[in-house]
């Protein structure tokens, strides 16, 4: 768990470096497209604003701690924006340490991709295709476009928009407070674009483009599987699969050059996922039910009965049924839980209600409760802060909802602030994440029946990440996707 870092922080910087150059509006030529168009960000703001945003990235999401995987898709990623039209810009390729499947960039060369994404795709060519497309928003200039636009209207600009689709929202009402990072999402049109330009790179570097069709047909298949309650429907802001399929297809039949022996690099790209954490990592904490462990940290802790629960890397939180309420943990900042608190009561908006009370049972600490009022002095928000300490962390538990709104389970909320105690079960303390592996098929085999032999993997999973069908019959000899490690959906080890 890390320190939250706020995406305001962010966007706040992303503006500053651009009012520096609201004076230089200009037409200019786009690089990439050979168009001329309105910018009001030059070449030098987009990098500054990528170099600023860069380090927040890396805070929220955390790199993945493979230095191997890093360089590899460092160099491939340099390979393909060597060949593009703005080769000087300071290109940088990060993996996440995150499990969704996404993928995006920033200004001026920063590109993202997920283990997530990576752990769906097949072959080092698709890889090829999904940065292609991201160094296309790029080399297009459509962030600039959008933040040009975005200023004329007088409206603040996020980041840019992802391949993939992102998690725009953990809940609604109170829980916007832990809303991540909001890409702002591209047209059609710059979609098509940065597909075209993804084809390009991908044909000039000798990776058959054609691959990146598989891509669109799996992130679909993903976007499906997560429904209404996972991820926004990626294809909501991008062409459907079948459009572009024919459109990368258009695109591929107009470049020179043979199709035959592009690279497509399946083995290979197979070989360097090997041992890579699948899904979320239960060292960095999981739920079982309503009861939050967290092995690498030691300590578990129990949030209210049905509540909606996610675990982000710089906070956990659960938001009640009516939402209306809302528990969060985080780390504070302060060398004591007293002087954590006195940092958060010192915040403008924050109205202490009460005296210190010391806390007891658990982690030792301080207690206090709290008020938010409106720009009129009406109260409009309620809770309790809970400060513990544990060695050098100390730790920052939230509970608040509507004030005076009778139907909040106050009981439930203030019972759970006060559970956060040690974690001492070894077999939960040493759990290690599941990590890709693969298994040669013995025998015909019906797609259902492999789980017999797919290790930690969930029905949907197995299907997702080996682009099965139900009732599909997989030939002997065939290799499949498994995955080995604790699977928290399977209970406690």
């Amino acid at each position: 768990m890390r320190r939250p870092h706020s995406f305001t922080r962010i966007l706040t910087t992303l503006l500053a470096v651009l009012a520096l150059g609201l004076g230089t509006t200009q037409c200019s030529v786009n690089p990439a497209t050979g168009q001329r168009e309105l910018s009001l960000v030059s070449e030098a703001q987009e990098i500054a604003m990528g170099r600023e945003a860069d380090p927040a990235i890396v805070a929220q999401f955390g790199l993945y701690p493979d230095d191997d995987l890093q360089r590899y898709v460092q160099d491939l990623g340099q390979r393909l924006a060597a060949e593009s039209e703005r080769p000087d810009l300071p290109w940088t390729f990060r993996v996440l340490d995150d499990p969704l499947v996404n993928a995006f960039a920033l200004p001026g060369g920063f590109i993202y991709v997920t283990r997530g994404i990576m752990a769906h795709l097949d072959s080092e060519a698709e890889l090829v295709g999904v940065l292609g497309h991201e160094i296309g928003h790029v080399t297009a200039r459509h962030g600039a476009s959008q933040m040009s636009k975005a200023m004329l209207a007088n409206i603040g600009f996020g980041l840019s928009a992802v391949l993939a689709p992102e998690a725009a929202q953990t809940f609604g009402g109170l829980a916007q407070g832990l809303t991540g990072l909001l890409f702002l999402k591209y047209g059609r049109d710059d979609e098509k674009q940065a597909d075209a330009l993804g084809v390009r790179y991908a044909m000039r570097t000798g990776h058959d483009p054609r691959e990146l069709i598989g891509v669109f047909e799996t992130l679909g298949r993903v976007s499906a599987a997560a429904g209404a309650g996972g991820m926004p429907a990626w294809a909501s802001t991008h062409p459907a699969p079948a459009n572009r399929a024919v459109l990368i297809n258009e695109r591929v039949a107009e470049l020179d050059g043979p199709l035959e022996g592009l690279t497509v690099n399946r083995d290979g790209y197979w070989r360097r996922m090997e041992g890579v954490v699948f899904g979320s990592d239960p060292r960095q904490g999981f739920f079982v039910d309503s009861r939050f462990y967290h092995p690498e940290m030691a300590f578990v802790l129990d949030f209210p009965e049905g509540w909606q629960t996610v675990n982000q890397r710089t906070r956990v939180a659960a938001l009640s049924p009516e939402q209306n309420a809302l528990m969060e943990l985080t780390l504070a900042q302060g060398e004591s839980p007293q002087a954590a608190g006195e940092r958060f009561y010192s915040q403008a908006s924050i109205r202490a209600k009460g005296n210190w009370r010391s806390i007891t049972s658990g982690f030792r600490g301080v207690s206090r409760v709290f008020g938010v009022d409106d720009q009129q002095g009406a109260e409009v928000i309620e809770g309790k802060s809970n400060f513990v300490q544990d060695g050098e962390r100390v730790y920052q538990l939230l509970g608040y909802g509507k004030a005076g709104d009778r139907s909040v389970d106050w009981r439930s909320l203030e019972r759970s602030l006060d559970t956060m105690r040690r974690l001492s079960n070894r077999k939960i303390l040493d759990v290690q994440p599941r990590r890709l592996d693969y298994v040669r098929v013995r025998q015909d085999t019906r797609a259902e029946d492999l789980m017999q032999i797919a290790g930690d993997l969930t029905l949907e999973e197995l299907m997702l990440i080996n682009r099965l069908d139900p009732g599909e019959i997989v030939p002997a000899g065939t290799e499949i996707r498994v995955a080995r490690g604790f699977n928290p959906a399977n209970g406690l080890p």
